[in-house]
């Protein structure tokens, strides 16, 4: 995918799991990959450098995507840093899990914070930056946001509301800002994971009878690691989908699919 080459990608909660796997990707292929963390200076700093040890061109750039200032340093600095941003992927998210009728005020609003909020606030910080960045008469995009959301943009979770909820807004502020920003020739699509190999599920998929529980819902019968969602991340940064808006691509082993009827039902 040579396409990518000199490209500069901002990917948010990259210092681990899916995140770290998409800058690490892209780092491969020859893009300037800013590393976005909150808490976790030593494991961004680690990527980054591995990214540069690599060939590549990282930095890591500290912010919190729920808070506006923040974003806007951490475009600042990618701008200072590499002139201009080609692709955005907003990756950054968290859970509070609690019963509905126990869930604080606090649990819900933080994951809407930087499950919903930060994605909006991070992409329309991007698209100023594509539109000052048009080129006349481009035929390929001049800007592209990849939203990492998750199977529960249209699985009901029980017990975990807050975070379905923030999801299926994610679906949506995908297909509304894609359907806005078309004409300008910027592109918006997602990319929703099924159960990935990432240390906030780290308890069941290293416990072997969790496992088994897990497979039951996975058609594919694996359990997905990071690199199945950076791959796709790569192709819709790329040329090769350039005429793909507004588009959810499920990296999942089929758990999207109704896994209960695998057997007629």
């Amino acid at each position: 995918m040579n396409q990518l080459n000199f490209k500069t990608v901002v990917v948010t909660g990259a210092s681990s799991g899916i995140g770290k796997a998409i800058a690490l990707a892209f780092g491969k292929q020859g893009a300037n990959v800013v590393v976005n963390y909150r808490n976790s200076e030593k494991e961004a700093f680690e990527v980054a450098e591995l990214i540069n040890k690599n060939g590549g061109n990282a930095i890591a750039i500290k912010a919190d995507v729920s808070k506006e200032d923040e974003v806007l340093h951490l475009f600042n600095q990618a701008i200072k840093k590499y002139n201009s941003i080609d692709v955005l992927v907003c990756n950054a998210g968290i859970q509070k899990d609690n019963s509905f009728s126990e869930m604080s005020l606090e649990e819900w609003q933080k994951v809407f914070d930087v499950n919903l909020t930060g994605y909006f606030l991070c992409a329309r910080q991007a698209i100023k930056e594509f539109s000052r960045n048009q080129t006349t008469g481009n035929k390929k995009a001049i800007g592209n946001i990849i939203f990492v959301s998750s199977v529960h943009d249209i699985i009901p979770w029980a017990g975990h509301v807050n975070y379905a909820a923030s999801k299926g807004g994610v679906l949506m502020l995908m297909k509304s800002l894609a359907l806005e920003v078309a004409p300008q020739k910027i592109r918006v699509n997602a990319i929703s994971p099924g159960a990935i190999k990432t240390n906030i599920n780290k308890e069941v998929w290293q416990d072997e009878e969790q496992a088994k529980k897990l497979l039951k819902l996975i058609p594919y019968q694996r359990i997905g690691e990071p690199e199945d969602v950076s791959e796709v991340a790569l192709w819709l940064a790329s040329d090769a989908s350039d005429y793909v808006t507004g588009t959810t691509i499920y990296v999942d082993g089929g758990m999207t699919l109704y896994p209960g009827f695998v057997d007629n039902g």
